[in-house]
């Protein structure tokens, strides 16, 4: 099996310099894909993927060429859906994994939570990013970076 890769839904992410660390040091290619705006990297491990302006176009890129055993890092629940059919391992930016057995319930409480938006019954703050979550998204990403190594053959 072919050395995993590591995909982020890069924009508004706030995790980008904390993925391409641990990319770095476990030796993985880092794609960021995203509509444009982002710095480039002197790092030959990271790839930058400019895609149009339309709604889902990065995450139509991310699907169309990860494959099972890589790595998806997004925010999006409609993505992290699409990456888990494929195989893929899946975190959010929180550190929170998403599975097979859990992204289930992840989607049916996304759309409960647009259909209270849309209904006026919710104002849909989301709550801050903080240095907790930032700590356990590092943490969360090399231990599964790590499962995705040995599972390629590579190291762990």
């Amino acid at each position: 099996m072919p050395a995993p890769i590591l995909y982020v839904d890069a924009d508004a992410c706030p995790v980008k310099a904390e993925a391409e660390k641990v990319a770095d040091r476990l030796g993985l290619v880092v794609v960021f894909v995203s509509n444009g705006g982002l710095r480039p990297s002197r790092n030959p491990m990271v790839r930058h993927v400019v895609v149009t302006k339309s709604a889902d176009a990065a995450d139509d890129w991310i699907v169309e060429n990860a494959r099972e055993n890589d790595i998806v890092v997004t925010a999006d629940i409609p993505l992290a859906a699409r990456a888990v059919t494929l195989g893929a391992h899946v975190l959010g930016v929180t550190g929170k994994p998403f599975t097979s057995e859990s992204i289930g319930m992840a989607v049916a409480m996304r759309d409960l939570k647009q259909h209270l938006r849309e209904t006026g019954e919710s104002k849909g703050y989301n709550a801050g990013f903080t240095p907790a979550d930032r700590s356990r998204f590092l943490g969360a990403l090399d231990q599964m970076a790590r499962k995705a190594l040995a599972s390629a053959g590579g190291k762990p």
